[in-house]
């Protein structure tokens, strides 16, 4: 009888795995983004960035939002803005365009942006952010509050819903500026990393992190100096890659980029992740 019931339960387990794996669309490329404002989306969106939005292109939402008939843990056609209700245009909103455009039609690709303006790395180490979020000023708790408080598990379980669906490719990170100067950035980054790691059951080998640069020196950053730790990053956690951001254009307080640097900051994403998938 023992015999009869653990081959049943064998057998169980193994429809269950079968229609868990059936039901992933491996041509339905997920990736995560996170950060601050620059990954938010800083810049006013404009009429060209709501037309012409490829059904391919996808955004998991995580929030809800009512007011644009969206709910959270759903996927919508990626119509900004892609992080919460009334964040702005951000880099990966051409991201996912240019990645649509470049990939063959039978291939969807997936967004899910938790990010949070102004905010340190230390947000999203889950050791950590409670008492990160203790000290934190009340404009940056708003934010924070939209997440439930925890802004890197909101990531992770939208993360594992969309894993239902489709396949994480990559992560894409932009943040830095409120830590400007911290030579310890890196490793903070790696935490994170390799936390999102062992909570997704991802291979480090096969996830690379792609992380841009805050604004460049050329365009007078206020935090540009960071683009020096930023660089080195490849040597904390090799499978990552630094997206330049020489030639954006930027916003009046030259900390944020405009319209059209987002647009080409995301396509600069893109062409590294795709340079990676071939």
């Amino acid at each position: 009888m023992k015999k009869e019931i653990k081959n049943y339960v064998l057998v169980l387990v193994l429809i269950l795995v079968v229609q868990h794996s059936y039901s992933q669309d491996k041509n339905f490329q997920i990736y995560l983004s996170f950060g601050q404002s620059n990954m938010e989306g800083n810049a006013k969106i404009e009429p060209q960035d709501t037309v012409e939005v490829d059904g391919r292109f996808q955004v998991l939402e995580a929030v809800n939002c009512p007011e644009l008939g969206r709910e959270m843990g759903k996927w919508y056609t990626a119509v900004p803005p892609l992080c919460r209700c009334k964040t702005g245009l951000t880099l990966t909103d051409y991201f996912g365009r240019t990645m649509v455009e470049s990939l063959p039609k039978n291939v969807k690709v997936g967004i899910i942006n938790v990010a949070v303006g102004g905010c340190k790395i230390e947000l999203f180490d889950k050791d950590k952010y409670e008492s990160y979020v203790a000290t934190a000023p009340d404009w940056m708790k708003g934010m924070i509050k939209e997440y439930d408080g925890n802004p890197y598990g909101r990531l992770v379980e939208m993360a594992k819903i969309a894993q239902k669906s489709g396949v994480i490719k990559g992560i894409l990170l932009h943040q830095g500026e409120s830590n400007t100067g911290d030579t310890l950035w890196t490793k903070k980054v790696k935490i994170v990393y390799d936390n999102l790691m062992k909570d997704l059951n991802l291979d480090p080998k096969k996830v690379p992190l792609l992380s841009g640069e805050t604004v460049h020196e050329e365009q007078n950053g206020k935090c540009a100096s960071m683009n020096k730790i930023i660089a080195t990053l490849p040597e904390t956690i090799p499978n990552s890659y630094v997206i330049s951001s020489r030639g954006c254009t930027v916003a009046k307080d030259n900390l944020h980029f405009d319209a059209a640097g987002y647009r080409e900051l995301g396509r600069r994403y893109a062409d590294k992740m795709l340079t990676l998938l071939k």
